[in-house]
């Protein structure tokens, strides 16, 4: 994929709020999980375990879930939801994580929730990542071990508007340094 067609594509990639009613074909999600199984993690940890739903009670329970407090309410009409729970890393990234004071299970499963997104993007699909949800509802509703905890949803479907929204973000210089961390451009 060439450079013009990679940033087009982080620029198609947006939260996505309303769906259309159509059905999501299998196939699909699995290439977006595959897209997750393929991100790089800390020691190949791979700390993440998705399940997707697209019917019946685990989907109902998941659009439950994401309804807390009266927040997503947009969540109910996504044909599918996605529940990505944080899984034990492995010993190495554990305890690397433990020494340098920072989580690196969960900076993976942020990798791999991107990669899921622009990967959905990609195929047409929008999502939205949600990360105030009901945890129990969750675990209940996939049936969940005890060990596995909830981190985000992922709403998933085709989005009711393909207009993309321009996207308002701090400028290079706010973000980044070059040899400080205020350095300018050489």
């Amino acid at each position: 994929m060439e450079h013009d067609a990679f940033v087009s594509l982080i620029s198609r990639r947006q939260s996505v709020r309303s769906y259309l009613d159509r059905k999501v074909m299998p196939d699909l999600i699995e290439k977006c999980l595959e897209a997750s199984r393929l991100s790089p993690s800390a020691c190949n940890a791979q700390p993440w375990h998705f399940v997707a739903a697209d019917r019946g009670r685990p989907l109902k329970e998941l659009q439950r879930a994401a309804f807390h407090f009266g927040m997503n309410s947009f969540a109910a009409q996504a044909p599918v939801m996605v529940a990505v729970f944080s899984e034990l890393p492995n010993i190495a990234s554990f305890i690397g994580g433990g020494v340098k004071g920072i989580p690196y299970h969960i900076i993976d499963i942020g990798i791999a929730v991107e990669h899921f997104c622009l990967a959905a993007a990609s195929l047409g699909l929008g999502t939205c990542m949600i990360g105030w949800f009901d945890k129990q509802v969750v675990k209940r509703a996939v049936e969940a071990p005890t060990s596995s905890r909830p981190v985000l949803l992922i709403t998933v479907g085709y989005p009711a508007d393909d207009h993309v929204r321009k996207k308002t973000r701090k400028s290079l210089e706010e973000i980044s340094g070059w040899g400080t961390y205020r350095g300018s451009r050489p």
